[in-house]
């Protein structure tokens, strides 16, 4: 991999680069230089502004000022195609491939395919496609439907789809979150080859073993501004951790309004593992209590809520709910058993967006006595008025209840998974990355919401990647890393930067126990 210091100029440029929503601060004239064949590492705490200076590179959004240079003029893209024409390839964490397709499908979507008669000429097609999945090691019929494949091979046919074009940066958002050390050992290899054909590399990731490894340039980004750059040579983990997190902070100050407290433990794990992904987890969750769950991706706070919700099963340890042994088999189970998931991917999972909100909300009632008249018929009357209770409970901004929950905007949407939960006698309600993609005002409102709940009796559980929301709503915090609890922070202990700290204590810690 060739190093900035044996080439004359940066491929690319961003030079003071600055972008606000809604009055905060997301990049605060941040400047970065990425170098034809080098593998530069971007690295920070959740909610740095690492995404937010991706989606400018990649044209998604646009910055407030500043300015991208590119192979020395200046930059100005329109939307993601405009990237990609220039050579730019994007690979984020939810892949962006069609499952249900095909890999010759996929490698091809989007672009021009040598036609014959008007037909697509797919013995070139495959000639071509054929040598890209050989160029990054992937040998597997060009038949095959990517659904079927493992999450490391769907990586590597997301490369060979850019590899498909003349590319020369992509940019790879926790490649490795997902694989395991012999698929990702597989990547690195295919990133090198990238790299040594010229090819920029910007890859972000928590995993500074990694960034040791892969990267011959690293910046830190803390609280949307770049605050280190540095070579691998010239650096160590302890002081890019300490770059990450800084200094401790104070704690959040909540609001003074008094909260349901009780000592009643209503879900209780023992010692629950599955797989590498969740290992001796041990907590309880008491009656009106917030509790959340912190951590870098990867470090297994979705699986605990999959366990928890039934989607998965653990393979040892044991749950309780309301003092009574609790072992879901499946969704519907759990569901039964009163517990409730707001899960990570509204639009995906939680929703069914064509549909109205009365049907969103009521979805999970539909075969319920209470809603069916004389042969099973739905009471749409009854429908119509639990919904529009619901829409005034959470303030659930639409035209009607029969407005198409797609139309709505993402925080409103956000308000019908919830609301959808609120039709249910629920003991727990599990809320993954509850305001992610939502407003100031919305997040605010959803925050006042899941507090009502827990003075309502109910446990909650939040799992967020927004160090700055824990605090603001929780009682308990654990930090999780590699699929075990290796902090709890109760009270004023419970800081964004604590939090951080122990996010990232652990790789500290191997560090020490290595030299």
């Amino acid at each position: 991999m060739e190093s900035k210091d044996s080439v004359k100029a940066p491929l690319l440029q961003c030079k003071q680069i600055s972008k606000s929503f809604g009055g905060v601060e997301a990049l605060k004239k941040v400047s970065l230089d990425i170098y034809p064949g080098e593998v530069h590492g971007l690295i920070g705490a959740n909610g740095a502004g690492k995404s937010t200076l991706i989606k400018i590179i990649s044209g998604d959004i646009t910055q407030d000022s500043g300015e991208i240079v590119f192979d020395g003029a200046p930059l100005s893209l329109n939307g993601p195609q405009d990237a990609y024409k220039l050579g730019f390839s994007f690979i984020h964490q939810e892949l962006n491939l069609v499952p249900k397709f095909s890999v010759i499908e996929n490698l091809t979507l989007g672009m021009e395919k040598e036609t014959k008669f008007g037909l697509i000429h797919w013995q070139t097609v495959s000639k071509r496609v054929t040598e890209v999945l050989n160029q990054i090691g992937l040998d597997l019929p060009l038949n095959t439907i990517v659904d079927t494949l493992s999450v490391a091979d769907q990586w590597l046919v997301s490369i060979a789809h850019a590899l498909m074009r003349n590319i020369k940066m992509i940019c790879m958002d926790e490649p490795t979150a997902s694989l395991s050390a012999e698929e990702s050992s597989k990547l690195f290899k295919v990133i090198e080859n990238l790299t040594s054909n010229g090819v920029a590399v910007l890859y972000v990731s928590h995993r500074l073993d990694e960034i040791m490894q892969l990267c011959s340039g690293i910046s830190v980004f803390k609280d949307g501004e770049c605050v280190l750059t540095t070579n691998k040579s010239k650096t160590t983990r302890d002081e890019l951790v300490t770059a990450i997190v800084g200094r401790k902070g104070t704690a959040v100050v909540q609001d003074a309004t008094e909260r349901f407290k009780s000592e009643k433990v209503i879900l209780s794990t023992k010692n629950l593992s599955w797989g590498t992904r969740v290992k001796d987890v041990s907590f309880d969750l008491q009656e009106g209590s917030i509790i959340g769950f912190a951590g870098l991706v990867g470090a297994g706070r979705t699986e605990l809520a999959n366990l928890i919700f039934g989607v998965e099963h653990p393979d040892s340890g044991n749950m309780e709910l309301v003092g009574q042994e609790y072992h879901p088999k499946n969704v519907a189970d759990a569901i039964s058993s009163g517990i409730g998931l707001v899960p990570e991917e509204r639009r995906s999972q939680g929703l069914v967006l064509k549909d109205s909100v009365k049907f969103n909300i009521n979805m999970l009632n539909l075969k319920s006595i209470r809603f069916s008249k004389l042969f099973g018929l739905i009471n749409n009357g009854k429908m119509t008025g639990i919904s529009k209770s619901i829409v005034d409970r959470l303030q659930i901004k639409t035209p009607n209840v029969n407005t198409a929950v797609i139309n709505l905007s993402g925080g409103n949407q956000q308000k019908v998974v919830i609301g959808k939960w609120l039709t249910r006698d629920l003991k727990v309600l599990i809320l993954d990355e509850p305001s992610r993609g939502v407003d100031v005002g919305a997040r605010s409102e959803i925050h006042k919401r899941i507090k009502e709940l827990a003075n309502e009796g109910k446990g909650v559980i939040v799992i967020s990647s927004d160090n700055e929301e824990l605090p603001l709503i929780c009682d308990i915090v654990y930090v999780m890393a590699e699929g075990k609890i290796v902090g709890k922070l109760e009270g004023s202990e419970i800081t964004k930067e604590s939090i951080n700290y122990k996010s990232y204590e652990h790789i500290l810690q191997k560090n020490s126990e290595s030299l």
